[in-house]
């Protein structure tokens, strides 16, 4: 499966183009966008809890 670049898409109307809108997407990233700025060791929490987030939000669709 392949993921578009998301440089290539097209800003939400109206919103930041970094936003999905989508709110627990977009704290997601914002999550991460953190998580960057720590030390590698420290990161891993923040990418285990994204990973959570992101499946609890996938997983909440076909509900």
């Amino acid at each position: 499966m392949t993921f578009p670049n998301p440089a290539q898409l097209a800003p939400p109307p109206g919103g930041n183009p970094e936003d999905t809108g989508h709110p627990a997407v977009d704290a997601v990233l914002r999550s991460l966008a953190n998580a960057a700025r720590l030390a590698p060791a420290e990161q891993i929490a923040e990418y285990e809890a994204a990973h959570q987030v992101l499946q609890e939000t996938l997983a909440s669709i076909d509900r």
